[in-house]
């Protein structure tokens, strides 16, 4: 005998999202959003956590990090890929010149501008960082996931830095 919970849906299938209802996909896009800001504040952490004790803050390492892959950047164009404004990258930027790790120099072309460089300082901390950051997520992936598991994050970042690029 099939009883009916009368404090619930008399169809089990009235419960689940219609893919093709609006409501429902911008209603699944506003949970996987929130679920999502909550793994990238983890991962924050645990990237913390890995490098803690330098002094540094991930607004910085951003910035030296990307001296690295970019090589030398004015302010204006470092600001616009961090997605900050130049006069918050000036306080960063100065802060990193306190500490050693990067330098004004005079831009090539125009004298009115300076190009911020990464030092033998910078380098080095760059590296210690994405050391320390890559080995304490795959440790955390080989322990915590699957291979099978490991692929799908393997497959999912290209989508995430096109979200984080936007």
């Amino acid at each position: 005998m099939n009883v009916v919970d009368p404090t619930g849906p008399a169809d089990p299938a009235a419960e689940s999202p219609d893919p093709s209802d609006p409501d429902d996909v911008a209603q699944r896009l506003r949970d996987t959003a929130e679920e999502l800001q909550l793994v990238v504040s983890l991962m924050v952490r645990h990237l913390r956590m890995a490098s803690a004790g330098s002094g540094v803050t991930l607004g910085q390492v951003s910035v030296l990090k990307r001296l690295d892959r970019e090589g030398p950047r004015t302010i204006t164009d470092l600001a616009r890929a961090e997605k900050i404004r130049p006069q918050s990258l000036n306080a960063t930027v100065g802060a990193l010149r306190a500490g050693g790790y990067v330098e004004r120099a005079a831009h090539p072309t125009d004298g009115r501008r300076k190009v911020i460089t990464l030092t033998d300082r910078g380098r080095r901390l760059v590296a210690e960082r994405q050391e320390a950051g890559r080995g304490r997520l795959a440790d955390l992936m080989a322990r915590r996931l699957a291979p099978a598991e490991q692929r799908t994050v393997a497959a999912a970042v290209p989508l995430l830095r096109r979200l984080a690029e936007a």
